[in-house]
């Protein structure tokens, strides 16, 4: 599962992040489903680097963004997702979760700086409360305008149709 070793399953991950800290960096968790990445979570990605010395990345499975986001989703599988978000220079690490939310994934990492975008309100975080329960902090950042997965697929289809054809 490995991409340059950036890519690690939960209990790897979890030790990679233990030794992170114990080494005094500061590691900044944020996550989604992030089914085709595009420049506002480039651009999200990287401001929440910049809270810290380390960004580990939590992606939904397949299973839990057709839960959350609908049948027809997610657009590309998980590894393509994790493998195109472990090439990004501002992550570290990225790791799957099959959660609907990641509260799991974050009390097994245990993060310093929880981050999701300003389009959430701070205190409802999925586990924020955990992260402030320690100490941890729990921020947010400015989303990028007009850019998103279901923004980008609507202007395909307003482009190509609906049908369901097209000219590859």
């Amino acid at each position: 599962m490995s991409v340059d070793g950036r890519v690690l399953e939960r209990a790897a991950a979890t030790a990679q992040v233990s030794g992170w800290r114990a080494a005094g960096e500061t590691v900044v968790f944020t996550n989604g489903a992030f089914d085709l990445v595009h420049r506002g979570h480039v651009a999200s990605l990287a401001a929440a680097r910049a809270k810290g010395d380390r960004l580990v990345v939590g992606v939904n499975d397949d299973a839990s963004v057709r839960r959350l986001k609908g049948p027809n989703r997610p657009l590309a599988p998980l590894e393509d997702r994790m493998a195109v978000l472990a090439a990004l220079r501002a992550v570290d690490l990225v790791t799957p979760f099959a959660e609907d939310t990641p509260e799991e994934l974050i009390r097994a990492l245990r993060p310093d700086v929880l981050v999701k975008g300003a389009d959430y309100k701070v205190e409802d975080v999925a586990g924020g409360a955990f992260v402030r329960s320690y100490g941890g902090r729990v921020e947010t950042v400015e989303l990028v305008p007009g850019r998103s997965t279901s923004s980008f697929v609507e202007r395909v289809l307003e482009r190509y149709g609906r049908g369901g054809s097209s000219t590859s």
